[in-house]
């Protein structure tokens, strides 16, 4: 996959608890080529985190001033805090020659594929909602209210997906990993 041409953005998403961070950790240990995109928050850094490496830390105010002048591909508030994904740095690594991933939800997702037409999308799927409410309940991060309003919200997401370029089913790590993959080759033109 280390072919020069057609370097491109591959958005990763899905519902919370689908494995996305598993399935893009094994994916960039198996393609240290790729680059995974660092998103712009207003939220302070957690112990251990660095500017540049996790997130770039912004102030509200930098964030503010971002937004006005139009240097979001895509931007949004959760919990109080921003989140952003900086034009300039997508268009930096892709001109220098590297694909770059993108993990974000899904409303965030269609705004970069309205401005980057280009942009692949891919959601990763859940075996069923079964398995996914097992897997948040596992985790055990969370209270029970805060399960419940994220599995109502996976219906939606999955209506969403819809419009994504393809879904890829998470029941196996490794065979999840193998059809992105496929995927990615066949955007690049490899295949």
């Amino acid at each position: 996959m280390e072919k020069q041409q057609n370097k491109k953005l591959y958005i990763i998403s899905g519902s919370s608890g689908v494995g996305k961070g598993t399935v893009l950790k094994s994916l960039l240990e198996r393609h240290p080529e790729f680059m995974l995109s660092i998103s712009c928050t207003t939220r302070s850094p957690r112990e251990g985190e660095k500017d540049g490496v996790n997130y770039f830390f912004l102030s509200r105010e930098e964030f503010e001033d971002c937004v006005n002048k139009d240097k979001f591909l895509e931007w949004a508030e959760f919990a109080g805090n921003r989140y952003g994904t900086k034009k300039k740095y997508i268009q930096q690594c892709l001109t220098e020659g590297k694909d770059v991933i993108l993990e974000i939800e899904t409303q965030g997702a269609l705004k970069v594929k309205q401005q980057m037409p280009e942009a692949v999308l891919i959601f990763i799927e859940p075996p069923s909602l079964e398995t996914l409410e097992n897997r948040l309940r596992g985790r055990h991060t969370e209270d029970e209210t805060t399960i419940q309003k994220r599995l109502m919200e996976v219906s939606k997401e999955l209506e969403v997906a819809k419009q994504y370029d393809y879904q890829v089913i998470n029941d196996d790590l490794a065979k999840t990993v193998e059809e992105i993959e496929k995927i990615i080759i066949k955007e690049q033109g490899l295949c």
